[in-house]
């Protein structure tokens, strides 16, 4: 069976796994009454997706991993598995998270500061494994330049854990329309299967490969109307997925390029707190992060989804040309 064939069935397989896990799941979250609370301090139109389901990302969850376990016994290099663990540990950091909303019955989990320290012990921990088990290169590929940079191991990890927080964080701040943060990260996704097979990392390419089936098929799910929402387990996990692949491949600054939604999120809220305090509360955009303004600008959800994936799949096809 050839590589291409290979990582066909492992979408086809995701998608499988994933719409299966949404259609066991969706009637326990519902039963549960693990419903989605709406922030007050948000959209006020978006009041009528409160007790919306959430921790809908437990099914592309579980699709990775059943995807992963199932392929072992073919496996010749077991890498994969470092990158699917730091997801799994930025999930869980979501799951205790969305866990703490249920149980409050609110939209206030974890404080900003325990998520942080959380998430620092993750990227800490995980990035402290990874070098002591020599499976870290501090090593910085530099996209178009076509040139690698060897850094310092102490200053890769304090660079590895930036890097790690923020786009942990961007992936979590594009989560807050129905079907955009998994709509955006499908042409991610591509992107790092097709890194991974241009690298002769197959077994590294099936991950992406999966979760491209498998968001698609959350889609049929969380597309507008949201039947669940992916929640803080989901989009941690995602960031946490995103993060971990540009690491596996050498290639962290090509976030930039790859990540460019997501960044374009986290600079909107940035620049709206910045201007806000410095104007004595006049407003940049009508409401961060920046999917919101456009909401505000009367665009609908759909619109917004499919012009901001589109974005994406753009400065993919753009990095891609940065590494070949």
């Amino acid at each position: 069976m050839s590589d291409i064939v290979k990582i066909l069935v492992a979408v086809l397989v995701g998608g499988v796994l994933s719409g299966l896990l949404g259609f066991l799941l969706l009637p326990v979250l519902r039963a549960l009454k693990a419903g989605q609370s709406i922030r007050e301090i948000g959209p006020t139109w978006h009041n009528y997706k409160a007790g919306t389901p959430m921790m809908g990302g437990l099914m592309f969850i579980g699709a990775a991993i059943i995807c992963l376990l199932v392929n072992i016994p073919f496996m010749q290099d077991y890498s994969v598995f470092f990158v699917l663990a730091l997801s799994l540990c930025f999930g869980l950091v979501g799951f205790v998270d969305d866990f703490a909303k249920l149980k409050k019955k609110k939209n206030e989990g974890l404080t900003s500061l325990q998520k942080a320290l959380l998430q620092m012990a993750v990227s800490a921990l995980y990035l402290y494994l990874m070098y002591q088990t020599g499976a870290m290169n501090c090593v910085l590929y530099i996209p178009f330049a076509q040139t690698t940079i060897e850094v310092h191991p102490i200053l890769f990890i304090f660079f590895s854990m930036f890097v790690m927080l923020g786009c942990v964080n961007a992936v979590n701040l594009t989560d807050g329309v129905d079907g955009l943060s998994s709509s955006v990260t499908i042409p991610v996704m591509i992107f790092f299967t097709a890194a991974a097979l241009a690298k002769g990392k197959l077994e590294l390419a099936l991950l992406p490969a999966c979760m491209v089936g498998a968001l698609i098929a959350y889609l049929f799910y969380n597309w507008h109307p949201a039947k669940v929402f992916m929640g803080d387990t989901g989009s941690l996990f995602l960031g946490g997925l995103v993060c971990a692949l540009a690491f596996a491949l050498e290639m962290p600054i090509i976030l930039i390029l790859v990540g460019f939604v997501y960044l374009c999120e986290t600079l909107s809220v940035i620049l709206q707190v910045t201007y806000f305090k410095l104007t004595h509360g006049k407003r940049l955009f009508k409401m961060s992060p920046i999917h919101h303004h456009f909401e505000m600008s009367g665009w609908k959800e759909e619109k917004i989804v499919l012009t901001f994936t589109g974005v994406s799949a753009l400065m993919c096809i753009i990095a891609w040309f940065g590494i070949c």
